[in-house]
């Protein structure tokens, strides 16, 4: 099943809802690919926009979702809107549901030793029937090869990295070419949410779209990653504008 995209600030971003892109995860998973995804919020775009080996890496990824409001309001400035926000976490936990029922294999790849114990304690007590194939915290130093080849051995089907931006993005790139199949996705601090380390915005905040403020409200010294949101609305409409004029 191919699925359409909007193309956003360089950026080509799926445009499905998430039963559909878990539908389409799972055919390619029966098929033994070798997947990337990136789960791409403004943060993520307008680092990719400064860094261009960044958005190299970013651009071999077979699917961005849009992980973030903003991405979504930025797709309707354009006028080609994007159905709905997909973030990493609401998807680590459809994928988690599915490798129960299809008895795929996972593996959890970062956060710290203490935090990474606790949120695979929490995903065996929730889902006794999902298969984990292994886990490793994200605090390495000089092992990463050595940490690959040991994933590799045991032949999972998904791998969740939570490294953080860009490490877990550069990780996949560097390292997935090693592995025959499986999806390579990075799930940013959920692993900090799973372990109860960080709190999810209630369900009320997440459908108004302001996960985001319950986000700062936690952790005020947030507030500069904030002011990425406002800045790349405006190169928004800026490219619009543009686009008109030509």
């Amino acid at each position: 099943m191919h699925l359409k995209t909007v193309n956003l600030m360089g950026m080509n971003f799926i445009n499905t809802d998430m039963e559909q892109l878990v539908d389409h995860l799972d055919g390619r998973l029966a098929q033994s690919e070798n997947i990337f995804l990136v789960t791409a919020n403004t943060e993520i775009v307008m680092h990719a926009r400064k860094n261009r080996d960044y958005y190299s890496i970013v651009d071999t990824a077979d699917l961005v979702t849009p992980d973030g409001v903003g991405v979504v309001i930025g797709s309707k400035i354009i006028g080609n809107p994007i159905q709905q926000r997909l973030t990493g976490f609401d998807l680590m936990m459809q994928l988690l549901s599915l490798c129960c029922e299809k008895q795929y294999t996972v593996y959890f790849l970062g956060a710290s030793p203490e935090v990474i114990e606790r949120a695979v304690e929490r995903v065996k007590r929730e889902q006794p029937d999902l298969e984990i194939a292994g886990y490793h915290h994200g605090y390495f130093n000089g092992e990463e090869e050595a940490i690959a080849f040991e994933i590799r051995k045991c032949e999972p089907d998904i791998v969740f990295v939570g490294l953080g931006v860009p490490k877990q993005e550069q990780w996949i790139a560097k390292y997935r070419k090693l592995f025959k199949k499986g999806l390579f996705i990075g799930v940013g601090g959920s692993f900090d949410v799973l372990a109860g380390e960080v709190r999810r915005a209630p369900v009320a905040w997440q459908k108004l779209n302001i996960e985001w403020l319950y986000r700062l409200i936690q952790r005020p010294s947030r507030w500069k990653r904030m002011t990425v949101l406002p800045i790349f609305l405006l190169k928004t409409v800026k490219a619009r504008v543009l686009r008109k004029n030509l």
